[in-house]
């Protein structure tokens, strides 16, 4: 009697319930639109061990650099919304990426499904000075105003963070200074220490050994809060930039149309991972700092972003071709 009570049970189930699959039930996968190493790189490998022992599956961290981001941001456009395919996207490949293209297949602020914020961090705004003797964010700019056309800032890039960072204060402020792409951090970083380009605002970790080793002198860091790596360089606001604020950020992203319980529950165990000590430990020893958000506050940061691009974009006439 009782077995069969168990099986009368088990039939009123609908038979869609019945053939739902548990999820996962196979690895993941995470694609990254950045290169072996980057900040990016090295969070997904702290998380995602964090991870798997909870969702029972291993993760595969897929690497899938260039065009600014677009090639890895487009492979996961074009992955099946199933749950097991995700996008740890960047301020850059996310946000700025909106404001720079003008053929993208796709629209940053609604193509995928926003789980949480990861990490955040701030650029700090540096210069030689040995060539631009200047101690704060104000008296570069008047040494920049008494020199209209005649400094040049260094970059990584058309459409880098450190880029739009630079056009974003030039726009502020109504500023002429020229502007040097260089293909990577080590290479505008050198720019910098040589004269050539001897302002250079750029992310934070990436910048600290030039700064420690006195070759560029931080002026601000770029957060609404002062940084714990540098506790006594001001930030931007507190230097008189009215509400200036860039933030290089990385998050986790699903294909659109991935089903609300999953993302529910992603963003459950990552928001679990907040209060992990050690990895909030790691996380600040790259410059970062560990975050986490629901979907929406994540939603919300993107959309500010790229309405924010949008403008720096549009007034500096800045697109990647």
């Amino acid at each position: 009697m009782h077995r069969r009570t168990l099986i009368a049970a088990a039939l009123a189930v609908p038979a869609a319930a019945r053939a739902q699959p548990r999820w996962p039930d196979r690895p993941m996968r995470w694609i990254l639109p950045d290169a072996p190493g980057s900040g990016n790189d090295v969070t997904a490998r702290l998380v995602t061990p964090l991870l798997e022992p909870v969702l029972g599956q291993p993760t595969v961290v897929d690497l899938r650099p260039g065009a600014g981001g677009r090639i890895g941001v487009e492979a996961a456009y074009r992955s099946p919304a199933d749950g097991y395919t995700f996008l740890l996207g960047n301020a850059g490949s996310n946000g700025i990426n909106a404001a720079i293209y003008r053929d993208l297949p796709y629209d940053l602020a609604t193509a995928f499904d926003p789980i949480s914020l990861i990490v955040i961090g701030p650029n700090v705004l540096t210069v030689n000075a040995k060539v631009v003797p200047v101690n704060t964010v104000m008296e570069l700019i008047d040494y920049i105003r008494a020199r209209p056309g005649q400094l040049n800032y260094a970059s990584g890039g058309v459409g880098a963070s450190n880029h739009m960072t630079t056009e974003l204060l030039k726009y502020q402020m109504g500023l002429d200074i020229q502007h040097v792409p260089y293909r990577g951090t080590q290479a505008m970083a050198l720019g910098a220490i040589s004269g050539d380009a001897p302002v250079l605002a750029g992310n934070l970790v990436n910048l600290m050994p030039f700064i420690q080793r006195g070759e560029l002198k931080p002026l601000a860091v770029t957060s609404r809060t002062r940084s714990p790596m540098l506790p006594d360089v001001p930030t931007m606001i507190e230097s008189g930039i009215p509400d200036f604020e860039t933030i290089a950020w990385n998050g986790l992203l699903a294909p659109k149309g991935t089903p609300q319980p999953i993302i529910r529950r992603m963003n459950a165990e990552l928001v679990k991972l907040r209060d992990n000590a050690t990895l909030r430990e790691r996380i600040a020893a790259i410059g970062g700092e560990l975050v986490m958000s629901t979907p929406e506050q994540f939603a919300a940061r993107i959309q500010g972003d790229i309405a924010k691009w949008k403008t720096v974009a549009e007034v500096a006439n800045i697109r990647a071709e």
